[in-house]
């Protein structure tokens, strides 16, 4: 079933791009991608006449870009040479003639905020026409918001532009992926304009406006409808045939499409979270290297010897050998029992943490530092 041409929309484009730099400028974006503005249009139908009016001599650095979009650039001196409103008058009598000359056009793009243009959306649309605006938000009017048929933010453009699109890869060569991501590149754009049914024929022809040297013998497909039915097998869309006319229609994107873009999705945290650390990896870095030195990390506290019997809450017997006594003779052993706290507190030989520690036998009298000492000194006696 073929595409009717009374039901595609024929556009025409005016940019009053003096007003879009300002805007762009002002939201602080580095540049107007033109790019973008023409491929959401695209997706509404053929562009048929597009034009940008500006003093040229001031905006050299879009030139190039323009030229390529095949946009005309219409001339306009600055205001001290062509008065204040040169530009805007030069694109609203452009607009009305071709709006009496040229009546297969039915669809008008005005491409600025300013509110001066709200008189030219109105005479468009008594005259039978569908306008669509787009701008800038920040530096868009209000009144000429309300009055188009349908408005366009640039900011949703390169948001759009951000997020991204469903990638077909696997085992596909990679002529198959451009031509399959074509598919589905047109398919997304259908849906974003609400369209009841999204005939194979209408598939194509979104995929010729954005790609006019598009051709399904080249990715080695006899017709399109081979090339829609290899799709399917390959789970990129749902296709069900119409009974009445034979023609496929494609019901929506297949799974291994939405999987993609599912993947893509939930990859963007992840590269978030990634970034965020490789944004501060001195956070880090005192733990990493306390630990790599057989230390403990910063955040846990020293504990030396003394505090453990402490923290046991049972008292040392009497002469018991002292703790602070037996450690006067390991000074040297920090690191060996810092790592005995990490284990666990626990040593051969000693009581864990919260053991209760036993009485010394009754042969066994306890060690007292007094009767040594009066020991000592008695042997010493002549």
């Amino acid at each position: 079933m073929a595409v009717s041409t009374q039901d595609e929309q024929r556009l025409a484009l005016f940019i009053d791009f003096e007003n879009i730099a300002i805007g762009v400028r002002d939201a602080h974006y580095r540049k107007f991608d033109v790019n973008l503005v023409l491929e959401r249009l695209l997706d509404k139908g053929k562009l048929l006449s597009k034009k940008a009016y500006a003093d040229w001599s001031r905006y050299s650095d879009y030139k190039r870009a323009f030229h390529e979009a095949a946009i005309e650039l219409i001339e306009v001196p600055q205001k001290s040479v062509g008065g204040k409103n040169s530009a805007d008058i030069r694109l609203v009598v452009d607009a009305m003639d071709m709006s009496f000359q040229k009546e297969h056009i039915n669809c008008f793009v005005v491409c600025s905020g300013d509110s001066d243009f709200s008189p030219l959306v109105s005479k468009l649309k008594e005259n039978n026409k569908y306008v669509i605006g787009l701008g800038v938000k920040n530096s868009t009017s209000e009144l000429l918001i309300e009055n188009c048929d349908e408005f366009i933010f640039y900011e949703d453009l390169v948001r759009v532009q951000q997020r991204p699109m469903p990638a077909i890869t696997g085992s596909l060569t990679e002529k198959l992926q451009d031509c399959f991501g074509l598919v589905v590149d047109a398919v997304v754009a259908l849906q974003r304009e609400n369209k009841e049914l999204l005939w194979g024929s209408m598939v194509k022809e979104t995929m010729k406006r954005k790609r006019p040297s598009f051709n399904e013998s080249y990715y080695g497909f006899r017709t399109f409808s081979h090339l829609l039915e290899d799709a399917q097998r390959r789970g990129i869309v749902m296709l069900r045939r119409d009974q009445k006319s034979g023609s496929y229609v494609v019901e929506d994107l297949g799974p291994a499409a939405r999987a993609e873009a599912a993947t893509a999705g939930a990859a963007e945290p992840q590269a978030a979270a990634t970034a965020s650390a490789e944004r501060k990896p001195e956070a880090a870095a005192p733990a990493a290297d306390a630990e790599a030195n057989g230390g403990r990390p910063s955040g846990r506290r020293r504990r030396g010897r003394g505090g453990r019997g402490r923290r046991s809450g049972v008292p040392v017997p009497a002469g018991a050998p002292s703790e602070s006594s037996a450690g006067a003779a390991d000074d040297g052993d920090d690191d060996e029992d810092d790592s005995d706290d990490m284990a666990g507190d626990s040593h051969p030989g000693l009581p864990a943490v919260g053991t209760p520690i036993a009485a010394a036998p009754a042969d066994r009298p306890g060690f007292s530092l007094f009767s040594w000492l009066r020991k000592d000194s008695e042997e010493k006696k002549p």
